[in-house]
């Protein structure tokens, strides 16, 4: 059945707009509301009249025909306009492109999956992507489970959007150490099948809901049978929350295993934590050679022995990774995560001394009150 377009017209007023559809074309103008409400949002149609300054400025994503390219001349250059083409074979339509100021000129149905996240990217409202960092353990036990979490409450208490990914089904839960156990909301087994396109807003509401610190959003796994998680699906849900912008901390199993490996390369970073012995050294060495297969930036974070150890820079020498840093044992940490404070809360703990140095490093600043959301 095909889509009325009569019911569509233009919408002016203050704020950001959804899409702006320009064209004439009865079949072109379908398609692109088809695509439009797939992606969960409701454009603005003009068929036949240049388009109000406002609402051209304004608007999320504009979609200009190629029929209707010279009813904007004279309208200011932005970013985020597309042309559709409307036939293959007019060289033409390159110069139209170049006049109209044009980021792309696309032609359906061969550019309709990337037309269609691009259009709801526009309709989320996407900025910078997140930064990634992927947190693994050289050896079990190691304590990268307590970093990543120590990471994420450290980003989301200095006002940044911050998803926490649990990626090792054996891990025992990271909604545990936040003290989340018990909250209602999706996950892992409630997402395993997920493909294609998942809208981070709609992730982020669908997860369980932490007391504290606010910002952190956490999909982790619940009390049943161990699940793997299809690479698709870690995919799919990486993606979603990279688009909400901030950071993205995943926490990854030390053995690679596909999804692992998936998380590894959509990561910007990973951390590799190591205890300053010579077992733990030799068990990281296999663990870093096969994370840096999958990402270029590999970095080392050292746990001090209470008796002398090797030196932090020495391991991460001979791991042929750079220093991120050291990391020393937080008293009373077995204590906190018992009551149910995550890692990270205690504000002149070594974890929340060190987070807060390491995420200073790689992260922009926080903008003032009022300034947008990172």
């Amino acid at each position: 059945m095909s889509t009325p377009i009569t019911g569509h017209t233009t919408v002016e007023g203050p704020g950001p707009t959804g899409p702006l559809v320009l064209t004439g074309d009865e079949r072109l103008a379908e398609h692109l509301l088809r695509l439009c409400a797939a992606a969960g949002t409701d454009p603005q149609l003009i068929r036949g009249a240049p388009p109000p300054r406002g609402l051209w400025e304004s608007s999320s994503l504009v979609l200009v025909g190629d029929d209707r390219v010279a009813l904007c001349a004279g309208l200011p250059r932005r970013a985020g306009v597309l042309l559709l083409g409307l036939d293959l074979d007019d060289p033409e339509v390159w110069v139209r492109a170049v006049q109209l100021g044009a980021e792309h000129v696309l032609f359906l149905p061969d550019a309709e999956a990337w037309l269609l996240d691009r259009i709801a990217d526009a309709a989320e409202g996407v900025g910078p992507p997140a930064l990634t960092v992927a947190v693994l353990g050289g050896r079990g036990g190691a304590g990268a489970s307590t970093l990543a979490c120590a990471l994420a409450v450290t980003a989301a208490r200095s006002g940044r959007r911050t998803m926490l990914i649990d990626g090792d089904p054996l891990g025992g839960g990271l909604d545990i150490l936040l003290g989340g156990e018990t909250a209602r909301g999706l996950r892992w087994p409630d997402l395993a099948g997920s493909r294609g396109r998942v809208s981070g807003a709609e992730l982020a509401r669908a997860l369980p809901a932490l007391k504290r610190p606010s910002r952190l959003s956490c999909l982790s796994w619940d009390r049943g049978d161990t699940l793997a998680v299809p690479p698709e699906a870690m995919r799919s849900v990486l993606a979603a929350s990279r688009r909400r912008g901030g950071l993205v901390v995943v926490d990854v199993a030390r053995h690679l295993d596909a999804a692992a490996g998936q998380a590894l390369e959509q990561s910007d970073l990973a951390l590799l934590v190591v205890p300053a012995e010579l077992r733990a050294v030799a068990a990281a060495d296999r663990v870093a050679a096969a994370a840096r297969m999958r990402l270029g930036d590999v970095r080392a974070v050292v746990r001090p022995l209470r008796v002398r150890g090797l030196p932090a820079g020495r391991i991460a020498r001979g791991l042929r990774l750079e220093l991120a840093g050291e990391l020393e044992p937080e008293p009373g940490l077995a204590e906190d995560v018992e009551k149910g404070v995550p890692p990270g809360t205690r504000d002149s703990g070594p974890l929340a001394r060190f987070c807060a140095t390491f995420l200073d490093e790689v992260l922009p600043p926080v903008p003032a009150v009022g300034g947008g959301v990172y």
